[in-house]
């Protein structure tokens, strides 16, 4: 069985909350939104990454969490050491894996106010971006996976993949068509646009923050190694599992299962699985296939925290 995913998973046929109802729009109107869709998707190209379109912030941003993660060793405690382990779990699992991916881009579950709240700020200190900007451009990976204008499809190139497609600057125009055609449901939730309108100021006070608290172990542990090492393990989602591993599903693109990015990314790495059953909230579909992320969907369900929680399973995998 090839199963089909080309179209963003569940948010397709939304309404913007600026957008009339459907049997009252022209066809000019309908062929307005299609140019827009096909512009934003346009500007994913690895062609728009050029001298004048370089994200310099996001450049010198990522320079300095890796030169700071290379000289952390040189500044090394244990209790900065252990910063940076829990930091990595809960910005990493929780803030990217269950917030981000799960909960938002694929609305696998639905949490209580405060929890959502708590995760979609772990998702902020990952510093992999807004909670709206993941959510929409994971939507557009779907959408057009391992075809043209996918953002990071390693077909592209590995390098490509993994970090220079992060390098293409995108403007306040381009985010909000990105936000009307790929996340309507989500544009409109308050505490998303609080965190849209916060991000950099949260990102770089929580930086400041570790060094006044820890000073400079704290803030090359708990902040530079923690991340980058966050970074690699989400970018090799993107690159390594369209490149190597298994497949459980016939899926329209490569994506595969690897088991070493399931470790480093909590469970991320059954990514083939994941491709073929975007809605579940587990990843792992076989009983070996560990996926820690999802043991923490279970306990905030335990404790009705978390709900609506879509936990089905193929029947066959």
């Amino acid at each position: 069985m090839s199963i089909q995913l080309l179209d963003p998973p569940d948010n397709e046929h939304l309404a913007s909350p600026l957008d009339v109802h459907p049997e009252s729009e022209s066809a000019e109107a309908a062929k307005t939104r299609a140019e827009e869709r096909a512009d934003v998707v346009a500007d994913y190209l690895p062609s728009n990454l050029n001298w004048s379109n370089v994200d310099w912030v996001v450049v010198v941003w990522m320079a300095a969490m890796h030169i700071g993660a290379l000289a952390a060793p040189f500044f090394f405690t244990w209790k900065a050491f252990g910063a940076a382990i829990v930091l990595h779990w809960l910005t990493c699992s929780i803030g990217i894996c269950l917030g981000y991916h799960r909960f938002l881009a694929h609305r696998s579950l639905k949490l209580v106010t405060p929890v959502r709240l708590a995760i979609n700020l772990c998702g902020v200190l990952s510093g992999e971006g807004s909670p709206l900007m993941w959510a929409a451009t994971h939507r557009i990976h779907h959408a057009k996976s391992d075809h043209e204008g996918d953002p990071h499809s390693p077909l592209v190139g590995a390098w490509w993949s993994h970090l220079y497609w992060l390098f293409v600057y995108h403007d306040k125009k381009h985010s909000e068509a990105l936000y009307r055609q790929y996340a309507p449901d989500l544009a409109a939730d308050p505490v998303l646009q609080f965190f849209e309108k916060t991000y950099g100021y949260i990102l770089f006070g929580s930086a400041i923050a570790m060094y006044l608290i820890g000073g400079w172990p704290l803030l090359l542990w708990g902040c530079c190694a923690r991340m980058v090492f966050a970074y690699h393990s989400t970018w090799f989602v993107n690159s390594a599992t369209h490149l190597w591993g298994y497949r459980n599903y016939e899926t329209t693109d490569q994506s595969r299962n690897l088991w070493w990015v399931a470790i480093l990314a909590y469970g991320e790495g059954w990514h083939n699985n994941h491709h073929a059953h975007p809605a579940t909230a587990r990843a792992g579909h076989k009983w070996w296939e560990f996926d820690p992320t999802w043991y923490a969907i279970k306990t905030l369900r335990a404790f009705g925290l978390a709900y609506d929680v879509n936990d089905r399973i193929p029947g066959k995998a």
